[in-house]
């Protein structure tokens, strides 16, 4: 660990005392310690291994960003040691009691440390730092009431943004980085918003849906988060700003601090902001609508899918039933091709879904009777109606049929695998046993 040594101070392992767990970091578990040779209270993130995360504080300093002490660097003991916040994280603050007492001036202040602090990571800072994870836990708040941004784990070599151990992130994520895409300073911005209207709402973003699925309605669905109709039109607009779906319609940092300071300009900001805040019995439902309205969204997604699974299950059926008659005289001859977008193994109906195809083919020199046709064809009248002579449309699949005579051979191609059988002349009736 030699390198480490030159770009931070090394604090030794038995030279802190650590106290109780308060709270989790991206890859790490957060303690209240003592640093004993310098008899400071301090805040250690335990870790599995250092990574950037010591780098990048080691070369950071402002005062809305939490101040890095050093690191320790004894396997396994592992761990980022930085100046202790005591009051807690903006997240913990917003659901406590205490919040109801937030006015417009402790929004406007703490809107322009955060911005401050993330305008000195994307513009002022030795090295540029992309945070990723700007969120209200990720927030702290010391003892004398000014915020500051920590936990840097995201910060720069994480590449597996929708890791399951990051879910409780989605809601703070901006598209781009949920789909793990290349990212610019702002998604930084977009999460800015999101904790933006945390402090003006004091709800909890998304309550209720869980990570993938607010993941899916941001990214396939565009949603946000309700912005209730009497917020002031100042806070809505640098909202909705944050949040455009594309990254370079969002505004950088430069320009949300000099939109907080206009809107400190408005003299009629605050006589409506506290307004705002104290009706919160009057709007709050409009944020629970929109939340019953996705969860029924999702919910009817889920109905679908299972749908879909239950038509899967039974074209499997069919199959293993052409296997089991492959013995029997051989009667029919059909050409017959049934392919599909969005159907069997699929995935979300609004993605694309895997692609799958069953063909049956044969060789002819003749044509066959209707009724024949429609004996052969009896077994696929669970899925599709029974319409001999022209193409079927069934839920977006179309069926073209033609009667031949004299087949000798019928082949079943499904995920890239062939099954060569020959067609015997039974009804293929449908069972219902399992898979």
């Amino acid at each position: 660990m030699s390198s480490h040594s030159a770009s931070f101070v090394q604090i030794k392992f038995d030279d802190i005392l650590f106290y109780e767990h308060c709270g989790g970091g991206s890859f790490g578990s957060v303690y209240r310690a003592r640093w004993i040779s310098q008899n400071k209270e301090v805040a250690v993130k335990k870790l599995l291994k250092i990574e950037n995360e010591a780098e990048i504080l080691s070369v950071l300093s402002h005062r809305n960003i939490i101040q890095f002490y050093g690191a320790i660097i004894e396997a396994p003991n592992y761990g980022i040691v930085t100046e202790y916040a005591s009051g807690g994280s903006l997240y913990d603050y917003l659901s406590s009691d205490e919040s109801e007492e937030m006015d417009m001036g402790q929004i406007m202040t703490w809107a322009m440390e955060i911005a401050k602090g993330m305008h000195y990571l994307h513009s002022e800072a030795p090295v540029k730092v992309i945070h990723r994870d700007l969120k209200s836990r990720n927030v702290v708040i010391t003892a004398d009431r000014v915020l500051k941004i920590c936990d840097f784990g995201a910060s720069r070599f994480l590449s597996h943004t929708t890791h399951m151990s990051l879910v409780g992130t989605f809601p703070w994520m901006a598209p781009e980085v949920i789909q793990s895409l290349p990212v610019s300073e702002t998604c930084d911005t977009f999460s800015y918003g999101v904790v933006l209207w945390e402090m003006l709402t004091r709800e909890i973003p998304f309550k209720g849906l869980e990570g993938l699925q607010v993941a899916w309605l941001v990214v396939e669905k565009n949603e946000r988060l309700t912005i209730p109709s009497s917020c002031p039109a100042s806070f809505a607009e640098l909202m909705r700003k944050c949040w455009m779906a594309e990254a370079k319609d969002r505004p950088m940092f430069k320009q949300i601090l000099s939109t907080l300071e206009s809107m400190l300009d408005d003299s009629q900001l605050p006589q409506q902001c506290n307004s705002f805040l104290h009706s919160k019995a009057e709007w709050r439902y409009e944020i629970e609508a929109t939340l019953e309205r996705l969860k029924k969204l999702e919910r009817d997604l889920s109905t679908k899918e299972q749908e879909l699974k239950e038509r899967e299950r039974r074209l499997k059926m069919w199959e293993r039933k052409l296997v089991e008659q492959s013995n029997a005289p051989l009667f029919l001859p059909v050409a017959k091709k049934i392919s599909s977008k969005s159907f069997y193994e699929s995935k979300m109906e609004e993605s694309n879904s895997t692609q799958m195809s069953c063909q049956i083919t044969s060789s002819s020199n003749g044509e066959v009777d209707g009724l024949s046709l429609q004996a052969m064809m009896k077994g696929f009248e669970d899925m599709f109606p029974l319409d001999i002579g022209r193409p079927v449309l069934h839920s977006g699949m179309k069926v073209n049929m033609q009667a031949k005579q004299n087949s000798s051979k019928s082949s079943c191609v499904r995920e890239g695998h062939k099954i060569n059988m020959t067609l015997g002349t039974g009804h293929l009736a449908w069972s219902d046993d399992s898979d």
